[in-house]
């Protein structure tokens, strides 16, 4: 995998601006909530949630023999912009810890609702395992 950056471009902060992959098996996970493995939501707070979600994520990569470094692509749909925004310090560390420094394609999207009541963030997922 390698992840492209036009030039002049200023590096982005958490994830990358692109990535080709030329082989290899592609691992695609569902929108995940921040609920356990009973699908029961253990805390309301967003970064507790969050935490769960890459979790979870790695879980299901695992199932795959991946790991969040083959992850090239992540959808983030979260409730509340404002909340997000005001613990991105929080949000970056606890990423890092589950996901290490493996910085792929992202997209954050605010959204009305999900479809689990308490669920204040989902996260689907695209991986590629090398040839």
């Amino acid at each position: 995998m390698k992840q492209l950056l036009p030039e002049g471009w200023v590096r982005p902060k958490g994830y990358s601006a692109g990535i080709e992959v030329t082989a290899g098996r592609m691992v695609f996970v569902a929108g995940l909530v921040g609920w356990d493995e009973n699908e029961q939501f253990v805390s309301d707070d967003l970064v507790d949630q969050f935490r769960q979600v890459l979790i979870n994520t790695c879980a299901v990569l695992h199932e795959a023999g991946a790991g969040p470094e083959h992850v090239v692509r992540m959808t983030w749909y979260v409730t509340n912009k404002q909340e997000y925004l005001s613990r991105l310090a929080e949000v970056g560390a606890a990423y890092r810890d589950v996901m290490g420094k493996n910085f792929p394609t992202m997209a954050c999207v605010e959204v009305a609702d999900l479809m689990e009541d308490r669920a204040k963030i989902e996260i689907e997922t695209t991986a590629v395992i090398p040839a």
